[in-house]
């Protein structure tokens, strides 16, 4: 069994609102929701006001919305991330009752912490959940969460910035898969996400904090580290690429910035690894064939 995949995509559609109605209309999945038939109302009243295809404004009103979108890019479920001051609230919903049990719920608040903490710079992140939801109140509690008081129709838990940066190092958050980076690319990278602020750098951010850290001479050869070539499968097509800070990128011969989808994805990376990514339209699968080039295996630790 493959494990679980969550992308969380910003623009919704309208066939995305109509999914969010069909599930919002089944009781099994609004049951632990407050306010999910004002929910299904205002989803109603926009798409007969608005005859566009896209409607992402409309949900981004007061917070930030995402489709929770599986490896195949189908709709799965939402997430919504409200800021109030330093601190940001999530509501997370799987919405097809067939989907309950594959632990998607657990990869989407994942992508959802990574969202909140690194994107929208939250100091704590809070869920509000039905004590009686003990499906969310488990995936919560395993993603790190504590209690942060409760009533006796809602138990609220909590996630500091600084306990969820610690549980990413730590490997207790995300991907199982590790990867690794030198001392000296984890410097200049952290000193270009500083400067180059954003969803891309926010995705950048997360794969360095989560990486482990290891001295130039001592990384293995078959590890992607800035400046390494490649080949690589994106799902059944191959490419040699360079991996190259910002201003040395040119697509059209093969060097890919670190920023870029493809070339965050494959930071930290080993021959033969293969990952998930949606890079940004659509999900690819890339396959580390080969590092044909590694500038710490070549001698060259100050490139």
């Amino acid at each position: 069994m493959s494990k679980p995949f969550v992308s969380l995509c910003p623009e919704i559609t309208r066939a995305d609102a109509l999914n969010l109605m069909d599930w919002l209309e089944d009781e099994s999945v609004t049951r632990y929701l407050s306010d999910s038939r004002h929910v299904s109302r205002s989803i109603e009243q926009a798409i007969g006001r608005v005859q566009l295809p896209i409607l992402t404004h409309l949900f981004n009103q007061g917070g930030r919305f995402f489709m929770a979108c599986d490896r195949h890019d189908a709709p799965v479920g939402f997430v919504r991330l409200v800021k109030t001051g330093p601190d940001c609230e999530i509501v997370l919903v799987i919405g097809n009752r067939d989907n309950w049990g594959r632990r998607l719920g657990a990869s989407a608040l994942r992508e959802g912490m990574k969202r909140a903490f690194f994107d929208m710079r939250a100091k704590k992140l809070i869920a509000r959940i039905h004590p009686d939801n003990a499906r969310s109140l488990r995936a919560f509690v395993r993603c790190g969460f504590l209690p942060n008081g409760e009533t006796p129709t809602i138990k609220s838990y909590a996630l500091t910035s600084e306990r969820y940066l610690q549980r990413l190092r730590e490997g207790a958050v995300g991907d199982p898969c590790g990867i690794c980076i030198t001392e000296i690319d984890q410097a200049r990278l952290r000193h270009l996400v500083a400067l180059e602020p954003g969803p891309d750098a926010a995705e950048l951010e997360h794969e360095i904090e989560r990486a482990i850290v290891v001295d130039a001479r001592r990384v293995a050869r078959n590890v992607v580290t800035m400046n390494s070539r490649a080949l690589l499968h994106l799902d059944d097509e191959a490419m040699e690429v360079d991996l190259v800070y910002p201003q040395d990128a040119d697509g059209s011969a093969g060097r890919l910035s670190v920023c870029s989808g493809v070339g965050t994805a494959i930071l930290g990376y080993k021959e033969g690894d293969a990952i998930d990514w949606r890079i940004p339209e659509r999900t690819r699968r890339i396959r580390i064939e080969k590092v044909l080039y590694q500038p710490e295996a070549a001698g060259d630790f100050h490139r």
